[in-house]
């Protein structure tokens, strides 16, 4: 209990960035570990990949289709996470998402919309990987589906500034996930006590759909545009959220090292 207490600690002070997890406990951060970057000093490797060229490779959507995280680069990935450097990742991404949503010229009709993933977009679950190995170990539906029951989810602070900057300006937020109907009431409630509200709809997969995320998203995608709204934007951390017609006019990746969904 005493561990599970300071994981959530940890991931809390990741996402909000105020102070080190150190400063408030005095106990050591639960990754103790220097990040050793140049081209002489390797942290670790896949196959005599740095973990940095391999988290590069996935952000670039070059490497594809794997299942779990090298095992070797669990404390990069944990590192990376938990310390400042996602942080600013996520919000160089933002930043441009907000620049360009400071463009857009609205047709008055209510019809612009702005698609938003929910898992590692919206909502960060840092506080389940954290405690499986930052995506090392394969995925467990049954768990990570337990962990999503409890509502526990925390806001990713960036995506949120963007989120109510486009309800400032008129922009529909239409969240599209992976997850499942069965989830909707937990999600809804999940995503009100982080602060999020004011979406125009809730997408979640149906029972029985047997395509792939691209297929299921794109879909669903072209359903919205087929009544008249206009996606003026998309963002995601997975690359299956932003591919396949129509994309939206802008398209925004989130850093997620932690897992792949095709």
């Amino acid at each position: 209990m005493a561990m599970a207490r300071m994981l959530l600690l940890l991931v809390t002070m990741a996402l909000l960035g105020s102070c080190s997890a150190s400063e408030l406990t005095g106990a050591p951060v639960i990754h103790p570990l220097r990040q050793l970057l140049g081209s002489g000093r390797v942290l670790a490797s896949r196959g005599g990949v740095p973990c940095d060229s391999w988290m590069l490779g996935v952000e670039a959507h070059n490497v594809r289709d794997w299942k779990t995280v090298p095992a070797n680069c669990e404390g990069y990935v944990g590192h990376y996470m938990l310390g400042s450097h996602y942080r600013r990742d996520s919000k160089v991404v933002v930043d441009e998402a907000l620049a360009y949503a400071e463009t857009l010229k609205l047709a008055g009709k209510g019809k612009e919309v702005w698609v938003f993933d929910i898992d590692e977009t919206t909502l960060s679950n840092l506080p389940y990987y954290a405690k499986h190995g930052f995506g090392t170990k394969p995925f467990n539906a049954t768990s990570f589906n337990a962990y999503v029951l409890e509502g526990s989810a925390l806001a990713l602070p960036e995506t949120k500034r963007l989120y109510k900057k486009l309800l400032s300006i008129g922009v529909k937020p239409v969240l599209l996930t992976g997850r499942t109907e069965d989830q909707r009431a937990i999600t809804i409630a999940n995503l009100l006590h982080q602060g999020f509200s004011g979406w125009m709809n809730l997408l979640l997969k149906q029972p029985g759909f047997k395509g792939s995320a691209i297929a299921y998203k794109s879909g669903e995608r072209q359903k919205l545009q087929d009544a008249g709204y206009v996606i003026v934007g998309n963002i995601g951390d997975q690359w299956s959220d932003i591919l396949g017609a129509p994309e939206g006019t802008r398209t925004f990746k989130l850093p997620d090292p932690m897992y792949y969904i095709g």
